[in-house]
């Protein structure tokens, strides 16, 4: 019976932490200073164009995952991708001549305004960010949007990320004594 009672308060103080940290907050100074986004716009919504944004994604991601992968700040994170930006151009003009277009791509580094999003889990809120900005031609077209730093989008191949539970590794150990 003892054992019960203390397993319940050990839930009850689990959801009333989870509850705490539920409740989505605006995007202010504070949570956008952690993040450095990206956001690829592709020329048009014609279907061959926004292909071909996917096309340049994958080789900007490939080409700025070691980059950004040294990078323990936002601010190195920052430094090190204006430092590449001629290549991210280049990148996107190589894959965007090997598939037929000469529209050309712009890259910059700025503030932009968005819009909540949800990448694999992680939700974060409407604001203004830094971000990593790549046009692709004019830049009208729907587009593709991630963060660089911390890399939610820019992992590798090789990286595995493990969540744990502190509560259920108590409530385990619990049990087992």
């Amino acid at each position: 019976m003892k054992k019960a009672v203390i397993v319940l308060f050990l839930i009850a103080a689990a959801a009333g932490i989870l509850f705490a940290f539920a409740a989505e907050k605006p995007a202010d100074a504070a949570s956008a200073a952690s993040y450095l986004r990206i956001h690829i716009r592709a020329n048009s919504n014609d279907a061959d164009d926004q292909a071909v944004k996917y096309k340049v994604r994958d080789g900007v991601v490939e080409y700025l995952t070691p980059v950004v992968a040294e990078c323990t700040t936002k601010q190195q994170a920052i430094a090190a991708v204006q430092a590449q930006l001629a290549g991210v151009e280049r990148v996107a003009e190589r894959i965007l001549a090997q598939n037929g277009y000469s529209y050309g791509a712009r890259a910059k580094v700025c503030e932009e305004a968005f819009p909540t999003r949800v990448y694999d889990g992680a939700t974060l809120p409407a604001g203004v960010y830094d971000a990593l900005i790549l046009e692709l031609g004019t830049g009208e077209g729907d587009n593709w949007w991630c963060v660089v730093y911390p890399p939610l989008c820019f992992t590798g191949g090789n990286v595995s990320i493990v969540y744990k539970s502190k509560i259920a590794e108590i409530i385990g150990r619990f049990f087992q004594a």
